[in-house]
């Protein structure tokens, strides 16, 4: 079956501090060159059957509305996980304005 990934990010000007708990810890651990890190969510969502423009632009809302909180957290990417990619690597998909999402 499909899969559709939907990424949330924090707004850039909400404070994250889990981020800046894991960018003080990375050096630490020997992770150098990286001067920022912003903490996500991810959200899979498996569909029955073909994933069609009216099924992405339902994930797209269902994100919107259900999946981010709009006042803090922007939906930063849409996107279909193909069957063919491999595992982990999202395919990106048109979002319903024909563009990518």
């Amino acid at each position: 079956m499909p899969t559709i990934v939907v990424d949330v990010m924090p707004k850039p000007e909400i404070l994250d501090p889990q981020g800046k708990a894991i960018a003080g810890a990375l050096p630490r651990l020997g992770f150098t060159g990286f001067a920022a890190v912003r903490q996500g969510r991810r959200f899979e969502l498996t569909v029955e059957g073909e994933v069609t423009d009216e099924v992405l632009a339902q994930a797209r809302q269902a994100a919107e509305d259900l999946l981010s909180n709009p006042v803090i957290e922007d939906v930063v990417n849409v996107t279909v996980l193909a069957e063919a990619a491999p595992a982990g690597e999202p395919v990106p998909a048109e979002d319903a304005e024909g563009q990518n999402a």
